[in-house]
């Protein structure tokens, strides 16, 4: 696993998640401070992050 640090589009505070390097994804995970929910995306090549973005999902 490979931990990342990022801050939360909604309330800016620095939170820390752990990613998986084994596959690109995109899914939902809500933040451990406000609690809103951030779509995050990661891809990985040869075991490295490459790109990561976490936004505010549209409601």
């Amino acid at each position: 696993m490979y931990e990342h640090f990022f801050q939360c589009p909604y309330c800016w505070e620095t939170i820390s998640m752990l990613l998986d390097p084994s596959a690109n994804s995109i899914y939902v995970e809500d933040c451990e401070v406000c609690c809103n929910p951030i779509e995050i995306r990661t891809v990985f090549q040869e075991g490295e992050l490459s790109e990561f973005t976490a936004s505010n999902i549209e409601q």
